[in-house]
């Protein structure tokens, strides 16, 4: 894990501009050591404010998955849907933390290959251009 304190604030917008810059970024807690992502601007821990951000390594385990087959709005918008299904899983990082996000390099189609406990990566997908270029958090099982 690589340090990057800022002087961003710990909110939604930061943290989705920090994954728009390719980095996953989660909140250290200076008194007590926690961490936690998404970031939070309070430790759930200790309750201290006292917070800084810093980078993860990416890497971690596959802790469970779901086939989405009914995709929402962006998603449809995506190509997804009923005919073409996507994975969305939760990735607990080799730093103890755990996210939820996409899940890529698995056959949506064949759920019963995906295992459990399978080494991930991080992946940013992009999507759009321009004003609509979007940046979305996902893993990709390697």
């Amino acid at each position: 894990m690589t340090d990057t304190t800022t002087t961003r604030p710990f909110t939604a917008a930061s943290f989705d501009q920090y994954i728009a810059e390719g980095k996953l970024m989660a909140s250290r807690c200076a008194d007590c050591g926690a961490l936690n992502l998404p970031p939070r601007a309070i430790c759930p821990k200790c309750h201290s404010e006292t917070l800084e951000w810093v980078e993860t390594g990416g890497k971690g385990r596959l802790a469970g998955f779901t086939v989405v087959y009914i995709a929402p709005t962006f998603m449809i918008e995506q190509g997804y849907g009923r005919d073409k299904p996507y994975v969305s899983g939760i990735v607990e990082l080799d730093e103890g933390v755990k996210v939820s996000a996409r899940i890529t390099g698995v056959d949506a189609a064949q759920p019963e290959t995906i295992k459990v406990g399978s080494p991930v990566s991080v992946e940013f997908i992009e999507t759009g251009e321009g004003e609509g270029r979007k940046v979305a958090l996902a893993f990709k099982v390697e």
